[in-house]
């Protein structure tokens, strides 16, 4: 035999009219919602009591919740726009994707690097930080799909790196740089560590006339 504990016998008619039996109705008025036309509304949304609060966060009415819930933008979105003063309205796919980030306010090459790094799957903050660096999309591509940052991507790159063997370094730019300073032009250190030589072995063979290309033909022959 059903109680409806802490209800009313008008409460209890109302919340049973709406099709809700006595502890989904405890749930929704425990979450806050008292009257069961709103909690009609929030479950139009696809909220449960213990979900609705990302909704109420940005003190949106059910209505406004399920305006926006039409308009395909996620809870979480929906309160911080209407913080911001905005009404409900349809969202750019991009903006609902990465709410962080409003490619019209980037100038054109930023926001062209932008998409091209985005699609090609690299993460929106490593993709920010290559385009707030001033990287071309193309260029940056091979680096941030490694996840490694622009500022160690631009050593290794003035070094003659490729993205692949920055990744295969096992440590960072600036340690290689260190080690190699001065023994050879700085756009060399990455041909001479392909062709297996240390930075002294290098700056004697560069000193007796060999290049690195050769130094890598005459290794292989060993």
């Amino acid at each position: 035999m059903s109680t409806w504990t802490g209800f009313t016998q008008g409460e209890m008619r109302r919340w049973r009219r709406a099709g809700f039996g006595e502890e989904e109705a405890a749930a929704w008025r425990e979450a806050g919602v008292g009257d069961p036309d709103d909690a009609l509304l929030w479950r139009t949304t696809g909220a449960t009591p213990a979900g609705v609060v990302s909704w109420q966060r940005g003190g949106l009415t059910p209505r406004d919740a399920v305006r926006w819930h039409e308009l395909g933008v996620a809870p979480r979105q929906a309160a911080a726009r209407h913080l911001a003063g905005e009404r409900p309205h349809r969202v750019p796919l991009m903006a609902r994707l990465f709410p962080g980030i409003r490619l019209s306010d980037l100038e054109p090459g930023p926001a062209a690097a932008l998409r091209t790094l985005l699609r090609a799957g690299v993460p929106v903050d490593v993709a920010r930080a290559y385009t707030d660096a001033g990287w071309d999309g193309g260029a940056a591509s091979d680096w941030a799909e490694r996840r490694i940052p622009p500022a160690e991507a631009e050593v290794f790159s003035a070094m003659g790196f490729t993205a692949a063997e920055g990744a295969r370094a096992g440590r960072p730019p600036m340690e290689v740089l260190a080690d190699w300073w001065g023994a050879v032009p700085l756009e060399e250190v990455a041909a001479w560590c392909a062709a297996g030589l240390g930075p002294q072995e290098a700056a004697a063979q560069r000193a007796a006339g060999v290049t690195a290309e050769q130094a890598a033909v005459l290794r292989a022959l060993r």
